[in-house]
């Protein structure tokens, strides 16, 4: 008998309620709505208010992505825990009323949804688990020096959420094959100096900040999600044709459309939220997917690519055939 397969079965997304957008960057920062837009793709973001942590905002997204049932594990991909110890997972996991159910984080920043797809899909395969919640979410505007008119207008906070069951491989919802990589001699292109144990937090506002090398970091992902992309489908026995939907990391419009370029894909099989949410790190795909199904841009039988990239530096991807969902 094969190993289950992990199926996707529920969706969910939440995002804050405050909208910022490029003008009031603007008002305040030696920038423009035109400046972000043209080099971003990105109109407005959601922040985070006061009191609304990473764990709110995933608790919700789970919920919807739960539909009133239940799940023996929650994996939860996120930079910004609400704590550095313990892990939020096993918050999220009590606060959805799933009891004793396994719980942990897994923190690969932008890549952390595909990470912990594929750690789910494992706990699946693995009879672990027969149903797993996985939950992208991230307040990422709290590591974002309000002062840096090159970070600022491109981090927003939000979650989205899957809910996966044991399946057979071939059915529509099936996640798989992965492909996951990391590089970590490049840490310090994406990354926060200070909190951790190398480095405690002190005055300095910079330590304190993600510090982001943007041309570097752009190259490097362009290349590394066509590189896992081209590799994920040779093993899924799919041609870039075969793909009717590209859901890619939402760092930048401009990786989105360079890296669906390198692959041969049409402009129109690109997803694309960006110019509503921002980059939210790990809650960045589900958010996309959310949306995506919402507009109808995504169908059933549509077969859809995910690939993602984020400090560490991480990058992954897996394809799916999108399954019908119902009036989810």
């Amino acid at each position: 008998m094969p190993a289950p397969a992990a199926v996707l079965t529920g969706l969910g997304s939440w995002l804050p309620t405050k909208v910022l957008d490029n003008h009031e960057i603007a008002a305040r920062l030696d920038t423009s709505d035109e400046w972000i837009r043209t080099r971003t793709g990105i109109r407005e973001r959601r922040v985070a208010g006061p009191g609304e942590s990473t764990v709110d905002l995933a608790v919700a997204a789970g919920r919807e992505a739960l539909g009133g049932g239940s799940a023996d594990a929650v994996v939860l991909a996120t930079a910004t825990p609400d704590q550095p110890c313990p892990a939020s997972a096993p918050q999220v996991a009590a606060r959805l009323g799933l009891g004793t159910a396994a719980a942990f984080d897994v923190n690969a920043v932008c890549s952390g949804f595909v990470y912990a797809l594929a750690t789910a899909a494992g706990f699946i395969a693995g009879g672990l688990a027969e149903r797993v919640l996985v939950v992208g979410a991230d307040t990422f505007t709290t590591l974002v020096d309000p002062n840096d008119r090159t970070t600022v207008p491109i981090f927003g906070d939000g979650a989205g959420a899957v809910l996966l069951r044991a399946g057979d491989a071939d059915e529509p919802g099936a996640f798989g094959p992965f492909d996951l990589h990391s590089e970590g001699e490049h840490a310090e292109l994406l990354w926060v100096e200070a909190g951790g144990a190398r480095k405690r937090l002190s005055d300095t506002p910079a330590d304190r900040f993600l510090a982001m090398q943007g041309t570097a970091v752009f190259r490097h992902a362009c290349a590394r999600m066509a590189e896992s992309s081209r590799t994920v489908l040779e093993r899924a026995g799919w041609m870039v044709g075969d793909v009717d939907r590209f859901v890619g990391h939402q760092a930048n419009i401009r990786i989105l459309q360079a890296t669906a370029k390198q692959l041969g894909m049409p402009a129109d099989a690109v997803v694309a939220n960006i110019d509503r949410v921002g980059n939210t790190s790990a809650a960045s795909i589900p958010l996309a997917l959310a949306d995506a199904r919402a507009d109808g841009t995504l169908a059933p039988g549509h077969r859809v690519l995910l690939s993602a990239f984020g400090a560490g530096l991480t990058w992954g991807s897996t394809v799916l055939r999108w399954p019908d969902l119902g009036q989810l």
